[in-house]
């Protein structure tokens, strides 16, 4: 039998997705009535009419449900208030003065008060075996003390990280939980594989959170502007134009990865479960940032303006001229509306970038605030890490993002790389607040004694707010690079 704690977080669930219809259906009517007054029409359609009525019904619904539901809570949190006072009561000690006088009270007979530990922790589960042990009991075999254990974690979560709640309750009960938050400490503990990971999306987008609802994000874009111009004399007619926008509808796309784990494996093995999270996290977010490079249409490679550099034996020096002429064209583009500000490159042509020499001096020079910097370098790198923010400043202040998502099989001979010049302003992602990704357990598999993990997200994005406003190197100067020596 549940205990009151988990029958107040299976009604505190329940009030959620009530909340969440409410809020869903009003959402759905400000769409209807937001697209009716951007078309100009005065009255709805009859569709639309009797959509909202439906809408409206589902509303004053939900809220009903919220008023019993809430009625239900308090009752139950009254019965957690006795049962709190009533083992209080219990608890309490009495001396008697019975026996000897100066005999000390045994361990169990006083009462102390401490802070009760999670039920995952570090100390108690430092791998997470318990956790996924737990998550594949309950779904193979419905074990009540593992979906006990569940519900009680997941109550922790509500408490201390509600907000990453919201997308993964849903309807679920503490008796069929669909969705489950890793831990926390789960999370920070994993080192990621060998990955590409999502440098560019990181350092140099413009980062927006992804609205609750719907599958596209709509931005408009005006394509013909308002006039001014010289009046001729006095009284007659001005310049004028009416003026015109389109809509650029951006999908939102999904990001997702699984693995099929035998009930064995997480019962019996050792480790497994943390490689399973660190490259499930690390390949969701080396696809991520992938696509935002090289998806067909809408990637920043596709959308980008192409500078072909024709060069057979290139140089340092003649790479930032390109750079600069790419500069040239993004703020040719967008003029008071952005600036250049990022150069992203892979990390052989950085590396290759940093060999080179002016004179006798290397062009760039590693930041060390220990020592000033060489005057005779014409930039500076910083010692940052893959991944871990831009990695140098170029005399013309663009900040270099080292990103190996940037393909290296370009090209008619199959091994240019590519160099991209952008605005991190006009480079637009939306995602999720709510990340890391969450794991969802299902049973597609039981009999096989199969459980699968699966870490997703949503994501949108566009570098196509304004044409040309992101430039690209390309040509025989991106060959596979040769070091000095």
């Amino acid at each position: 039998m549940a205990t009151i704690k988990e029958l107040i977080a299976g009604i505190e669930v329940e009030r959620e997705a009530a909340e969440k219809r409410e809020q869903k259906a009003r959402k759905e009517i400000e769409v209807i009535l937001a697209s009716a007054q951007q078309e100009g029409r005065s009255a709805l359609s009859e569709e639309e009419d009797a959509r909202c009525e439906e809408l409206f019904n589902m509303i004053e619904l939900a809220k009903t449900q919220q008023a019993g539901i809430t009625q239900k809570l308090a009752r139950a949190k009254k019965v957690e208030v006795e049962e709190t006072e009533a083992e209080a009561r219990l608890d309490q000690v009495r001396r008697t003065n019975a026996g000897a006088t100066n005999r000390k009270p045994a361990y169990d007979e006083v009462m102390r008060v401490g802070r009760e530990e999670r039920v995952y922790n570090k100390e108690s589960d430092p791998n997470g075996k318990q956790f996924l042990s737990d998550v594949s009991r309950q779904f193979l075999y419905g074990d009540v003390g593992a979906g006990s254990r569940l519900a009680r974690h997941m109550q922790e979560e509500r408490v201390e990280r509600g907000p990453y709640l919201q997308r993964a309750a849903g309807d679920t009960t503490t008796t069929n939980w669909a969705g489950l938050t890793v831990p926390q400490y789960l999370v920070d503990m994993v080192a990621p594989a060998v990955a590409n990971l999502r440098p560019f999306a990181d350092a140099a987008t413009n980062k927006h959170t992804l609205p609750a609802d719907g599958m596209s994000v709509n931005i408009s874009q005006v394509t013909t502007a308002t006039t001014a111009g010289l009046q001729a004399t006095q009284l007659t007619s001005v310049s004028a134009q009416s003026a015109d926008d389109t809509l650029l509808t951006i999908p939102v796309q999904t990001a997702a990865g699984f693995q099929n784990i035998s009930r064995q494996a997480i019962d019996r093995g050792t480790g497994i479960e943390d490689v399973l999270l660190q490259d499930l996290f690390a390949r969701y977010n080396t696809d991520l940032d992938n696509q935002l490079i090289n998806q067909a249409s809408t990637g920043l490679l596709a959308v980008a303006n192409a500078n072909t550099w024709t060069q057979g034996t290139p140089t340092g020096a003649q790479l930032y001229s390109q750079i600069t002429k790419a500069a040239s064209g993004v703020e040719s583009s967008l003029l008071a509306m952005g600036q250049p500000t990022h150069v992203v490159m892979h990390s052989r042509r950085w590396y290759w970038f940093s060999s080179q020499t002016s004179t006798a001096w290397p062009m760039l020079n590693f930041q060390n605030p220990s020592q000033t910097m060489n005057n005779n370098a014409f930039g500076y790198a910083y010692n940052n890490a893959y991944n871990q923010g831009p990695r140098g400043v170029l005399p013309n202040g663009l900040a270099v993002v080292v990103d190996n998502n940037i393909p290296t099989n370009l090209g008619a001979g199959t091994n240019e790389d590519r160099v991209a010049v952008v605005s991190q302003r006009e480079c637009h992602l939306w995602e999720d607040p709510n990340q890391p990704a969450y794991i969802r357990a299902e049973q597609p598999n039981a009999p096989q004694l199969g459980v699968l993990l699966v870490v997703y997200g949503y994501y949108a994005y566009t570098f196509s707010r304004y044409a040309n406003a992101v430039q690209s190197l390309s040509g025989t100067g991106l060959v596979t690079p040769v070091f000095p020596g």
